[in-house]
């Protein structure tokens, strides 16, 4: 009898990651194809199963303990962020500390949120008991971005595993350490339960994968042009898709604002993290009188920040590589026309490192007004009122988040109704962004739907309506047995209640 050789697998292709700051690998991650994102799904399905059937109160105490985890390896989740990012340490840390926060909120309430609840009923079904529920979907699919890649994404996956889900997360190429880690301290916090989070790692083709895997929402965080991509595939198994695209964010300055606060508030919102938040500052509207100021404060504070890898630097590198050249383009063509480079210019960019930029009178056609820049380059443009700051400022096609600094609290807030915009900060930035009870998201090329506060967590259930009869009505409408003359008694009966006022 001959001998044969045992067929052996093909090895699973892998990727590597690599530092933003010097190019050197990080680690290497499997690329999860088809069968392996399907096999996560499934596994989730199952464990989804047991995760629902529990009492909310034992699901509070098994995320509690996870946050505990989090926090316990505080220091790994950091270094990896920042390993992964570029960004600084203590950005990194703070990243951490708000996804806390989000977590704890979210175990904590789910419960209250999504009870059961009984509505009122009307005159003609008093004889019904009405009341509603919210039922968790099954699996959640979520594709998390690279900026924030642990404080983003788990505004879905906290959310949704607090309300009884299974998530299947795929983080971005360029951040899959975190989001192995995050699943694996789930595992090990709540082993029972291990492989209700599964991370799936790999590029564009991954990511595709999970959207066809049978998730029954997908939860989506990154440009406006791949989410019309990843919603297309979607709307073929007509797969509810939440989507958060990012921003255009502008900041208001009235004439009697406090203005070492404001320019504060605009240093910090468009330089942070190299000014890739999809909340971050990007365009200011001063009024007139104001406005230079305005700028000299804010190049006063930003001309002595320098990015760097270094212990102390203000901001790290470019995550991703390509977005440099969109941050050259846009001050380019931002000074080319006729806008004035207040700080910086297209000499600040060195990749992989953007110095700040500060610009002025920048058109408003330019793409450096209309485009998302995702780098650290502020635009201060001049404007006659507030009326004019609100026109412009809701002339973007993205509706995410702003600001208004305003010496009157009140009269701030008016103005903030005034917004097109998801979430609006007053006398800050980014303020609603440590709140975890209100929600966040945007609409037009911001996206659509909520994460985080009671929507998001709604966000990841169904509602299920429940009638029950509680005796027999005088008037069984819903039956073929009531007389002509029965019907038409109530229907002139409704037709007198409801021409009164």
């Amino acid at each position: 009898m001959t001998e044969t050789t045992p067929a052996v697998a093909p090895p699973a292709a892998v990727f590597t990651t690599h530092s933003p700051a010097n190019g050197e690998p990080i680690a290497e991650h499997p690329v999860d194809g088809p069968e392996a994102v399907s096999r996560a799904t499934a596994r989730a399905r199952t464990v989804q199963a047991r995760w629902a059937a529990l009492p909310a109160a034992r699901r509070r105490d098994h995320l509690l303990r996870w946050k505990k985890a989090i926090a316990t390896d505080l220091d790994a989740v950091t270094r990896t962020i920042a390993e992964e990012t570029g960004k600084p340490a203590g950005d990194a840390a703070l990243e951490v500390v708000l996804t806390l926060e989000h977590l704890g909120w979210a175990a904590r309430n789910a419960q209250r949120v999504l009870r059961r609840r009984r509505v009122s009923t009307g005159l003609f079904t008093v004889h019904q008991r009405a009341s509603l529920v919210h039922r968790p979907l099954g699996v959640i699919g979520v594709i998390g971005p690279w900026n924030y890649p642990l404080y983003t994404p788990m505004g879905s996956i906290g959310y949704a595993l607090a309300a009884g889900n299974a998530v299947v997360f795929k983080p971005s190429e360029l951040t899959p350490g975190t989001g192995v880690l995050l699943a694996e301290l789930f595992d090990a916090a709540v082993p029972e339960y291990a492989g209700l989070l599964t991370t799936v790692t790999g590029a564009a083709s991954t990511g595709d994968a999970l959207v066809r895997s049978g998730v029954d929402k997908l939860a989506f965080t990154g440009s406006p042009g791949t989410a019309r991509t990843v919603m297309a595939v979607c709307a073929e198994t007509l797969t509810p898709f939440l989507a958060e695209c990012g921003g255009k964010d502008a900041v208001i300055v009235t004439a009697d604002a406090d203005l070492e606060a404001a320019a504060d508030a605009i240093v910090w919102g468009a330089l942070s993290n190299a000014g890739q938040t999809c909340a971050g500052v990007e365009r200011v509207y001063a009024v007139r009188e104001i406005h230079a100021e305005l700028c000299e404060r804010v190049v006063q504070r930003a001309e002595s920040l320098r990015p760097g890898a270094e212990v102390g630097a203000a901001y790290g590198p470019m995550t991703l590589p390509g977005q440099v050249a969109v941050v050259e383009r846009h001050v380019t063509g931002a000074v080319s026309a006729g806008a004035q480079a207040l700080l910086g210019g297209p000499e600040s960019v060195r990749a992989p490192y953007v110095a700040p930029v500060v610009l002025s009178g920048v058109p408003e056609d330019a793409a450096a007004m209309t485009e998302e820049t995702f780098g650290p380059v502020v635009a201060i443009n001049p404007v006659a009122d507030v009326d004019e700051a609100v026109q412009r400022a809701n002339t973007s096609r993205y509706a995410l988040g702003a600001a208004v600094f305003c010496r009157n609290g009140r009269a701030g807030a008016a103005i903030a109704a005034r917004l097109r915009a998801g979430a609006v900060s007053v006398n800050s930035v980014l303020g609603f962004a440590a709140v975890p009870a209100l929600p966040f998201g945007g609409s037009q090329d911001s996206g659509f739907g909520r994460i985080h506060g009671e929507e998001g967590l709604r966000a990841f259930t169904s509602v299920q309506s429940t009638t029950v009869q509680r005796f027999t009505p005088p008037i069984a409408l819903t039956s073929f047995e009531v007389p002509p003359a029965t019907r038409e008694r109530a229907v002139r009966l409704a037709r007198a209640l409801h021409r009164r006022r």
